[in-house]
């Protein structure tokens, strides 16, 4: 309200009331009432008094002055004055005013009781079940929250706000399509919001409706051209389209209105990368750097470029940084953390599983060298990696995680720290052809017997990974893309879980591509199946690793910039001896991958000379 409207709402307040001093307390609470509404907190205070005066115990009016006392920042008198007009009469309003003060002072829980009590007065009333709902947002009790939000649209179907916060609540619990939903109610509610249109972006960003995420951040941008995280967010959205080159610009518009944002440097860097400038990647960190000396996801990003570009001892170091970027899978040990100083003869360590089940495969090699330097090795693995790395050598015991209760040890080490621990450099990694157990025989004549004569080379096939990796749509490809080399001379296998639908559909299509998939219960039976294959092409995935780790000849199809652990420009790997990398040119096609892959695949099937029964 303008200083016009609010002088205009004065005088009829003072022609309806007469002078402030006059009328009954209801009469100069109504007259205060307009005056707060009016703007005019003095006068509001000065008419409260008057009243408070004729009546102390007037409710209405000792409610209107913790309003007033609450619009002052003087939350302590405020939650006072609601109090004293509870004592007299209990309404919703008083309670929910109550609730507003004690939620500003921090008192969550008391708050909660107020809007709690006021909804049981005023099950009807829309505004008291969004107090409710906001209070238990804060309290972070986001399913109970949700409830109340949606009672609101059952009351009000039309709430804009309700709907709103609804898709924000969902997006939180990871319902993403759910969320979407209700911002589209809430887009037709209030039409041309940037709030909502940015938040519905980001949602439809996590179901990888790229194209959709992007129309919503520029229809967001063009509401509200000065909001940093909007263009940030049209950055991002650029880059998992492989628009980096476009991205780039949108990253500056960012930084240019927020010059600190540590985020958008940090997608801007990963722009770079993705384009090879890594000069400007390594500038990028060390400015982040210089203007926020703590940022954890910057030293995260800094080691594996430095791992990428093969400077291992600043790297391993640098990858500590995991605690602190994100969320990490390992357990509170209140046992000391090895990570190589000091002897370890005579103490039982515990080595755990901390990232990925590729990770655990890839630096499993490095547990028999524990129990070589005199300690008792206590294995914890990722369930479906049990049953293969239960007979590694050098562990005295293995558990799956699932495991409640372990038992005593003296220290304890995460699994991707034992290269930092063994101080690993390039010339120093630890790469025997295989250093896996060896797949039981009974498993693995029993796939031999599945597969049947092995006439022409068998080739097994990896095309996707877990879709919720980072990095998935630069290293995942659909069945259809690598269904090119199908044609040739071989017996193909699909190694492949959890196909996609379009891939099933493909798969149904393609019946010369044997799917036993169904079979592969756990790492231990596709290692029998794997060791059946004359060769493996897979993308960057754990079978990968495990493939590798088997000694079995593995191709693996890489992005034009690849996860840190294959370096740049060599076709080989020092961590597998078997492994022959293929990887994306500048144009980032996997197309040229799988010609590439085609041509020596046409070299090698003539030379396969068939297995005698």
């Amino acid at each position: 309200m303008n200083r016009r409207e609010r002088r205009v709402a004065a005088r009829k307040s003072q022609k309806a009331s007469g002078s402030f001093g006059a009328g009954t307390p209801a009469a100069l609470h109504e007259v205060g009432l307009r005056h707060l509404w009016a703007g005019q907190y003095l006068d509001a205070q000065l008419c409260c008094q008057q009243a408070l005066a004729a009546d102390p115990r007037h409710a209405d009016t000792l409610h209107l002055m913790g309003l007033l006392s609450a619009h002052a920042g003087q939350h302590d008198h405020a939650v006072e004055w609601f109090a004293r007009a509870l004592q007299q009469e209990v309404k919703p309003q008083y309670l929910a005013s109550l609730g507003t003060a004690l939620q500003a002072q921090g008192r969550l829980e008391q708050a909660l009781t107020a809007f709690d009590k006021a909804v049981q007065l005023g099950p009807d009333d829309p505004g008291l079940w969004i107090n409710l709902g906001n209070v238990l947002a804060d309290l972070e009790r986001p399913a109970e929250a949700l409830l109340a939000f949606q009672h609101v649209l059952k009351l009000d179907p039309r709430h804009w706000d309700a709907a709103y916060r609804c898709g924000f609540l969902l997006h939180g619990l990871g319902r993403s399509q759910e969320a979407v939903s209700s911002y589209d109610l809430s887009d037709r509610l209030r039409p041309n919001h940037a709030v909502i249109l940015e938040m519905r972006a980001i949602a439809l960003h996590g179901l990888k409706r790229f194209d959709e995420a992007l129309a919503d951040n520029k229809r967001a941008h063009a509401l509200n051209p000065a909001n940093a995280d909007t263009c940030n967010n049209i950055g991002a959205v650029l880059q998992s389209l492989g628009r980096d080159e476009e991205a780039l610009p949108w990253f500056d518009k960012a930084l240019k209105l927020r010059p600190d944002f540590i985020m958008a440097f940090t997608n801007k860097a990963s722009s770079l990368q993705q384009l090879h400038r890594f000069d400007e990647v390594f500038a990028i960190y060390r400015h982040v750097k210089t203007i926020a000396p703590d940022c954890a996801q910057a030293d995260w990003n800094l080691s594996l470029l430095q791992m990428l570009h093969g400077d291992f001892e600043a790297g391993w170091a640098g990858r500590e940084a995991r605690w602190k970027a994100h969320a990490v899978a390992y357990p509170k040990f209140s046992e000391p953390m090895w990570l190589g100083k000091g002897s370890i003869e005579g103490k039982t360590i515990l080595i755990c599983a901390d990232e990925g089940l590729g990770d655990s495969i890839q630096f499993a090699r490095y547990v028999p060298m524990v129990a070589a330097r005199g300690a008792r090795v206590i294995l914890v693995v990722d369930d479906a990696a049990y049953p293969l790395l239960s007979a590694l050598s050098g562990v005295a015991q293995c558990f799956p995680k699932s495991t409640g209760t372990l038992p005593a040890f003296d220290m304890h080490c995460p699994m991707s720290s034992l290269p930092l621990a063994f101080a690993t450099r390039l010339n120093t990694i630890p790469s025997g052809i295989s250093y896996l157990p060896a797949p039981a025989e009974s498993r693995v004549q029993a796939w031999e017997g599945r597969l049947g004569p092995h006439e022409r080379p068998r080739v097994g096939l990896v095309w996707s990974g877990n879709p919720n990796h980072i990095n998935d749509h630069n290293r995942s490809i659909p069945l259809r893309t690598l269904a090119r080399i199908l044609d040739l001379d071989a017996t193909f296998v699909s190694l492949q879980k959890d196909a996609r639908r379009d891939d099933g559909a493909v798969l149904r299509e393609r019946t010369g591509l044997i799917d036993l998939t169904a079979e592969l219960t756990d790492f231990s039976e596709t290692a029998a199946l794997v060791s059946c294959l004359d060769l493996v092409i897979t993308v960057d995935t754990s079978v990968a690793h495990l493939s590798a780790a088997l000694g079995r000849p593995t191709w693996i199809l890489l992005p034009y910039t690849p996860d840190y652990r294959w370096l740049l420009d060599r076709d080989d790997s020092p961590w597998y001896p078997t492994v022959r990398l293929f990887r994306q040119r500048q144009s980032r096609d996997y197309a040229d991958v799988i010609d590439r892959i085609r041509a020596e695949l046409a070299v090698m099937i003539p030379a396969f000379v068939p297995m005698k029964a």
